[in-house]
């Protein structure tokens, strides 16, 4: 793990804060500190990998399976019309933090002139990020 390097291994490691809303051996899923939308959510193995092309077919089959059920939760803790679920490889692509994690973010009719853009990203409130990874936690199915 390259907790000194890598800001997503740094909070799988317990050093930086998130406000998480699911967690099991391989993987994890928090709140987005700079969200598109209410319940932006980044679901990241906890095994380092710099993009998506480094990792096995079936752990990227475990990951979007826990994509899947993170965004049903979302979805209906949020009330979303729709959801985005992009992950970004490479500069070229954008991606920002040099470790795979998939975005999922829940969309609203109601968002001003958006016409298939993106909303503008925003600082989150700790409070509202803690109040609302409670939110999905308690509606996540048991395990």
């Amino acid at each position: 793990m390259k907790t000194n390097s890598c800001i997503f291994c740094s909070i799988v490691s317990g050093v930086l804060k998130a406000s998480l809303v699911y967690e099991n051996s391989s993987f994890l899923a928090f709140l987005d500190r700079y969200p598109f939308t209410i319940g932006h959510t980044l679901v990241i193995p906890k095994k380092h990998s710099e993009d998506i092309l480094q990792m096995s077919d079936a752990e990227v089959g475990r990951l979007y399976c826990i994509v899947s059920l993170i965004a049903k939760t979302i979805s209906k803790t949020v009330k979303a019309e729709g959801l985005n679920i992009g992950q970004n490889n490479g500069r070229a692509a954008n991606q920002i933090v040099p470790h795979v994690h998939v975005h999922i973010i829940p969309r609203f009719t109601n968002q001003q002139n958006m016409n298939g853009r993106w909303p503008l990203r925003r600082p989150a409130k700790e409070e509202e990020l803690e109040e609302l990874s409670k939110k999905i936690r308690s509606a996540l199915p048991p395990a």
